[in-house]
């Protein structure tokens, strides 16, 4: 198994989960985040005044998936969350060693 974690633009998170529904997942955990990369941030008035905002709003999605689905999964991702433009995201893969449905206790695949 292993967990997918995209970092994506707040807009694209309707796409990115009908992207991920056509390839079989069947769900996933969504947190609003904030953070910078390689842009720093943004330039901003208010009253006249400059400020940069540090922290730019993402949405992170994290995915716990089969190792036949990962690389269907993270082409989903990259081309529904795309815009071409600074700031599209990231994604990671990490390998679970074991994932447990805590209401059945079944375990490992059939617990995703």
């Amino acid at each position: 198994m292993k967990k997918i974690e995209a970092i994506i633009k707040p807009f694209k998170l309707d796409e990115v989960k009908e992207a991920l529904a056509e390839v079989g997942v069947q769900g996933m955990t969504i947190s609003e985040v904030k953070g910078f990369g390689r842009t720093g941030g943004k330039k901003e008035v208010y009253r006249g005044s400059a400020y940069v905002v540090d922290f730019i709003p993402k949405v992170r999605v994290d995915i716990v998936v089969p190792e036949s689905l990962v690389s269907d999964v993270v082409d989903a991702i990259e081309k529904s969350a795309k815009t071409g433009r600074i700031g599209d995201g990231k994604i990671f893969v990490m390998p679970v060693e074991t994932a447990v449905r805590i209401r059945t206790g079944e375990r490992d695949d059939d617990a995703i």
